[in-house]
Parts: C-alpha cells; structure tokens; sequence
C-alpha cells in the first residue's frame, strides 16, 4: 500500500506562483513515473506534468515553461513549482506514483486526496 500526502495549494493571484508537493510512503513499492495531474470543475481530470526516476519530464503543452516538476527519489518527494499563473490553471491538483509491487510484480498506481489551487483574476 502507497499513501500520498500533498501539500502546497492555495490562492493567488494571476501572475502569482505556488509550489506543490507531495511525498510517498512507500513500503515494498519501486516508484518509477511520479506526477500532478489536475481536475477543473465539469472537466476531465488532465495530466499536467510527469517525471520519471531517471529525471525525464513530460509537460501538456498548456503549461511548458510556466510550471516545472521534479523529485527527490531518496525522499520518494515530488515537486510541481508553478510560475506566471492563469485563471484557468485553478482546479484540484493530484499526486500519482506508478510503479511495482517488489513482492508481487505487479505494475500499480496510487492518487493523493488533491489540493485545491484557485487562481484569481
């Protein structure tokens, strides 16, 4: 079992910048993709950005350059720093780890709670 633990929401206002985080405990789980998925109000939930243990990043195209991830693997932390923040960057923010199960094999992932991020105009 994986528990996710995210902090760092809030208010801001446009332009502003927050920093997310969210750590693992981990058990006899190897993370290997770590990221921060989003979830607007009447919207699917969206990937934002993922990393993977190597340290390579995905991005959506909507927040390249404005936000960057990244990730203590000895700390099982991972990191979401958001600058020049938009309006429409305001949904809950999710922590997902993906990896395998040591003792079964199995390839699992895991969600956090979310944390609200509310941009203001």
């Amino acid at each position: 079992q994986v528990q996710l633990v995210e902090s760092g929401g809030g208010l801001v206002q446009a332009g502003g910048s927050l920093r997310l985080s969210c750590v693992a405990s981990v058990n006899v789980f190897r993370i290997n993709v770590m990221g921060w998925y989003r979830q607007a109000p009447g919207k699917q939930r969206e990937l934002v950005a993922v990393i993977t243990s190597g340290g390579s990043t995905n991005y959506a195209d909507s927040v390249k350059a404005r936000f960057t991830i990244s990730r203590d693997n000895a700390k099982n932390t991972v990191f979401l720093q958001m600058n020049s923040l938009k309006p429409e960057d305001t949904a809950v923010y999710y922590c997902n780890v993906e990896g395998v199960d040591r003792i079964n094999g199995y390839i699992r992932a895991y969600w956090g709670q979310g944390t609200q991020v509310t941009v203001s105009s």
